[in-house]
């Protein structure tokens, strides 16, 4: 039962991780950073930016050396966190697992461009006129995904099979 587990993990923590960073290539290849182009005009563009706070921007103004460290640490702790809650799963919970596996594929992402890079690479930018939606990524998107069937799941202490 734990092989099944642990290979639904790395399929589909294994697919968003391998898509994110391959977006993340075509867009650093391609855009250089703060260049971008609309895809549909007034509402979403491509745009290369990095962010080297947390989501939203969150600690974007700390030391570049004690964010890295706090990033990293943060993340490889909350890398392990998910990847437990995983295990803990019961397999009849596929949803909830799907979850947990898409959270971690995500942090996995992230992870990788901090250390990489000391900041994530961000690239869909959704806007109206001129309010916009923070610039995020696949990994970001994933875990989006993630967390709201968590959250469902708590909400209705339930997960249809």
């Amino acid at each position: 039962m734990a092989f099944k587990k642990i290979t639904f993990l790395a399929i589909v923590a294994g697919s968003v991780l391998v898509l994110d960073l391959f977006t993340k290539m075509l867009i650093m290849e391609h855009l250089s950073l703060g260049a971008g182009f609309p895809v549909i005009p007034g509402l979403f563009d491509l745009t290369h930016v990095r962010n080297p706070g947390g989501a939203f921007g969150f600690l974007a103004t700390m030391g570049p050396q004690a964010r890295g460290v706090i990033f990293i640490l943060v993340s490889l702790l909350a890398v392990a966190v998910i990847l437990w809650f995983y295990m803990q799963t019961p397999v009849q919970q596929r949803w909830l697992a799907f979850g947990f596996a898409l959270i971690f594929g995500g942090a996995i992402g992230n992870l990788a461009d901090r250390l990489r890079f000391g900041a994530v690479i961000d690239f869909v930018d959704v806007y109206i006129g001129d309010l916009h939606w923070p610039a995020f990524n696949i990994a970001d998107s994933a875990i989006t995904v993630g967390v709201a069937i968590f959250a469902f799941h708590v909400m209705f202490r339930k997960m249809p099979g």
